[in-house]
């Protein structure tokens, strides 16, 4: 098993014009590695991650750019409206983008992936959308989350697409298709991180109090993204060689206070 890095790595970062995908890219490009960043524009790969087509261009432009092998893949894109893009950007926009770039993973000496999940996905809720994302049937999840959008409960939709990560990051994780191939899977899952997509939910006082209540960050407050990313630097690295499946908070303290002491 590899664990002294090569001089550069590749690595595909989905996400990677702004936020913590942004950060991620920059991160890995100081340190010498040669990224392969995904986004919907100024990126050197450009495809709509929420429909099925364009993961498939996606999957397609990375392989080749990228000559069949990637040393690691992190998932960063994500979307977080009330509409049910979110679930198709937010969680088949990360699997389907994983599992179609695992065979060049495989390829590769010692290759990691990871994606951005959310402290939201701790949250229970919309399992009629969970349960068909988990199905594997985007259509059905779909479906379900534009029933919850016009019943006016589109803000359960960010949650439940988070939700499902967490579960499918631990189902598949350890299957040989991941851990047999010596692929460790692993999600960070950030508290509120200063992005763009903070900015927007949060821009009146009321709305950060909101925010801050609902996402109590004991240690340090909000994150900037390169916080975030150095988490994610971690779990893709080469030293990282027997932690897999896991969801790693990066919340200062929120799922502790939230869940509480007994939940282990």
């Amino acid at each position: 098993m590899t664990t002294t890095a090569p001089a550069q790595r590749r690595v595909a970062v989905t996400g990677a014009a702004s936020g913590i995908g942004r950060a991620v890219a920059a991160l890995l490009k100081d340190q010498g590695d040669d990224v392969i960043g995904v986004d919907l524009k100024d990126a050197d790969v450009c495809a709509d991650l929420g429909t099925p087509a364009g993961r498939q261009e996606a999957v397609r432009a990375v392989l080749e750019r990228s000559g069949g092998v990637l040393d690691a893949v992190i998932a960063c894109a994500g979307i977080s409206a009330q509409v049910p893009a979110t679930i198709a950007v937010n969680y088949f926009g990360v699997t389907e983008i994983l599992q179609g770039l695992r065979p060049a993973l495989a390829r590769a000496d010692a290759p990691r992936a990871a994606f951005v999940g959310s402290i939201v996905g701790t949250k229970t809720g919309a399992d009629d959308v969970v349960g068909a994302c988990l199905a594997g049937d985007e259509p059905a999840a779909l479906a379900a989350a534009a029933a919850l959008a016009e019943a006016g409960a589109g803000r359960a939709l960010y949650p439940a697409s988070k939700a499902a990560l967490a579960r499918w990051v631990r189902r598949t994780a350890v299957s040989d298709a991941w851990a047999g191939a010596g692929i460790p899977l692993n999600a960070v899952g950030p508290g509120v991180v200063l992005t763009p997509m903070h900015a927007a939910v949060a821009v009146t006082e009321e709305q950060r109090r909101i925010v801050a209540q609902a996402v109590p960050m004991p240690l340090n407050g909000p994150a900037e993204p390169e916080v975030v990313a150095r988490a994610l630097r971690w779990l893709t690295g080469v030293e990282n060689t027997h932690v897999t499946g896991q969801v790693l908070y990066v919340d200062g303290g929120a799922e502790a206070v939230l869940r509480g002491p007994d939940h282990v």
